[in-house]
């Protein structure tokens, strides 16, 4: 499973002092090729993808007790619970630990899923004559329940000294009846394993093999059987790989969507999975993604009925339609209403899902973070975390961390933490400045205290005129051109290099007419990154007159150190 770069829109880089950062995109903000072809939009080559950085999006999480009540109601790990408490303190099953013929209907009524005799709707009620059918439908359901408990060992089975078959409930079963997050979570998330595994699994079987057991088989019909069992697993393969893709998809698109917005028409989703980044869906790639929606429909069903997704599968009669108006379909112009668009297909990450997919990430080695896992320290433990990860959401962080403090006093532990000559120091100051900007105008008696600052004074003051503040004075000279070099700074590396980033930066630079002049005065400021900015301007800004001036500028200030 693969992840997305920083976006821009949350990006400190992006805006300067006094200026307030861009509102983050939403997904439908973007062309699909630059939401979800990171490497495209890099210019990555396909085969560099395998050597490219895989940045899984942060994503937000609610609290280990809130997904476990979740957890906890979910249908199929309730009803497997209770069978576990069922069996105290021991009870009889069969030889393949299933329960017995006895007790199968009488657990399908203990879990609800057959009415009690008599009422309305039991089997047998109101001359009802697919009772017969009922049951064993309700059957079904307990001893798929049954089978859960047993994977998850809330049952466990053994046999007694007289050489009878029971079962007992297994020591998560009282932790779990408690709500223990980490039990709960624990179990559901391997319910959730299996289930994502059988649900690949049944969208890959074949049609029943009519040619009778394998004693008869000839040579030649037990090669192709052979070759119809590699078929098989190879399809299962390849269910479980565009499964697993599609989670992916949906992982990245409830990080980068607003709350309660993150819902995925089908038909989107399969694009997503088909469509090259950069081109049209052809006749031929339109059947492809129906074939991708008519695949991915069963699995992500499966999966909806544990609470990872929230799913409305394909309407079955669309099917049925589409054969009746095939010599007349729909006019092009004539746009489909939101209720007859969700009968393609709708779906969305729960919490849950969202959690299970950044465990199995997390599993397979990749960094998944939670949004808020570096605002949890002081305010030199949050600028340098966000200033030196190469995967955050630098707004959202800060964020977290200024809910609930007092503006002056977390101002002022701001600003201790952002003053350095390190070579994170410039993108540390960068992101004090969004800090305060989050505290707004109550921290301005702490920007006041640092306007005499060498390292801080420009920025203090950008800061508070940018917030309209009155009798701001201006920096002297010195002072705003050291800004001016500190924040380009911050810019370079929290671009890491982008060309066109950069370029857009240094277009806004207050250059005259007279580059030579300005770049005169630049290259004597006395600050670390100040040949290194000059480079940058010498190599990418587009006039040529106003390069050459840099790069003679950054060969005087390299002479000067």
């Amino acid at each position: 499973m693969a992840g997305r770069r920083r976006s821009n829109s949350d990006n400190p880089s992006a805006t300067g002092p006094g200026e307030r950062p861009a509102e983050s995109l939403l997904p439908a903000d973007f062309a699909l090729e630059d939401l979800y072809g990171a490497f495209a939009a890099h210019g990555t080559d396909d085969e560099d993808l395998d050597d490219a950085a895989v940045l899984v999006p942060p994503i937000r999480l609610p609290s280990e007790e809130v997904l476990a009540g979740q957890a906890l109601a979910v249908p199929l790990l309730a009803h497997a619970l209770k069978l576990a408490r069922w069996v105290a303190p021991h009870r009889p099953v069969d030889e393949f630990g299933d329960l017995t013929e006895a007790d199968r209907e009488p657990a399908a009524r203990l879990l609800g899923l057959v009415p009690a005799p008599g009422a309305a709707g039991a089997p047998g009620a109101d001359g009802d004559t697919d009772a017969d059918e009922v049951a064993e439908e309700a059957v079904i359901e307990a001893m798929r329940a049954w089978s859960l408990a047993c994977d998850l060992d809330l049952v466990e089975i053994g046999t007694t000294a007289a050489g009878e078959h029971v079962a007992i409930p297994g020591p998560d079963l009282e932790p779990a009846e408690e709500g223990d997050p980490e039990t709960v979570l624990e179990l559901w998330l391997t319910a959730a394993g299996i289930v994502r595994e059988l649900a690949a699994e049944a969208d890959s079987l074949p049609a029943e093999d009519e040619d009778g057991g394998d004693a008869d088989r000839t040579d030649e019909e037990a090669e192709a059987a052979e070759a119809r069992l590699a078929e098989v697993e190879e399809a299962r393969d390849e269910a479980a790989e565009l499964l697993d893709e599609a989670l992916q998809v949906l992982y990245e698109t409830t990080a980068f969507a607003e709350p309660d917005d993150e819902t995925v028409p089908l038909g989107v989703l399969a694009a997503l999975l088909v469509v090259p980044e950069g081109e049209e869906p052809s006749e031929a790639l339109l059947g492809d993604i129906t074939d991708v929606m008519v695949s991915l429909d069963p699995m992500l069903a499966d999966l909806a009925e544990l609470g990872l997704l929230d799913y409305r599968p394909i309407d079955p009669d669309l099917f049925d339609e589409e054969e009746d108006t095939a010599a007349a379909p729909p006019a092009a112009d004539e746009p489909l209403d939101d209720e007859e668009s969700a009968r393609f297909g709708l779906v969305r990450l729960t919490p849950l899902g969202v959690y299970a997919v950044r465990q199995w990430l997390l599993e397979d080695g990749y960094d998944a973070p939670l949004i808020g896992e570096l605002a949890q320290g002081d305010a030199a433990e949050l600028l340098s975390a966000v200033s030196e990860s190469s995967n955050v959401l630098p707004e959202e962080e800060i964020r977290e961390w200024v809910k609930g403090r007092e503006p002056v006093q977390a101002a002022r532990e701001l600003l201790d933490a952002a003053r350095g000559s390190d070579a994170y120091a410039p993108l540390r100051r960068l992101l004090c400045w969004v800090a305060m900007e989050e505290l707004g105008r109550p921290s301005e008696p702490a920007a006041r205290e640092v306007f005499d600052d060498p390292e801080l004074g420009g920025g203090a003051r950008a800061f508070l005129t940018g917030l309209g503040v009155p009798d701001v004075p201006a920096p002297e000279r010195p002072m705003a051109l050291w800004l001016v070099v500190d924040t380009f700074a911050a810019h370079l590396i929290d671009s890491a290099g982008d060309a066109g980033t950069l370029r857009e930066l240094i277009a806004g630079l207050p250059v005259t007419d007279n580059p030579a002049s300005y770049f005169g005065e630049l290259w004597r400021v006395d600050h670390p990154a100040t040949a290194d900015v000059l480079d940058a301007v010498g190599e990418l800004h587009l006039d040529r007159k106003v390069a050459k001036e840099a790069r003679k500028a950054s060969f005087k200030a390299r002479s000067k150190n």
